[in-house]
């Protein structure tokens, strides 16, 4: 589909506040965040050495990379050291029937 595809990734309630989840979704690794109720989607791999963000550890809207602490907001896919280096995100809504990402 041009527009990329809306896809289920977890049921409602399925990831708490404060955890993330590591999502495989049409070929892609996403990393899947809850912060405060409010769910992130942002390319499971860090652009330093490919570590998987959504083993690291979060804390509010950061999540660090497990392998070499690089540091990211999970709400913009920014590196909190340089803004300008990013990862991917992804349009993340939720409703009864689960949580969905937009891909592509």
């Amino acid at each position: 589909m041009a527009d990329g595809s809306r896809v289920r990734v977890a049921g409602a309630g399925d990831i708490k506040p404060g955890e993330a989840r590591v999502i495989e979704a049409e070929g892609r690794s996403i990393a899947l965040f809850n912060v405060d109720g409010r769910y992130y989607a942002i390319d499971n791999l860090c652009p330093h050495r490919g570590g998987p963000l959504g083993e690291g550890d979060v804390d509010g809207s950061v999540v660090a990379c497990p392998w070499h602490a690089w540091r990211w907001d999970v709400t913009t896919g920014a590196n909190t050291n340089n803004p300008a280096v990013k990862v991917d995100c992804f349009a993340v809504t939720e409703d009864a029937s689960g949580i969905f990402v937009q891909i592509g």
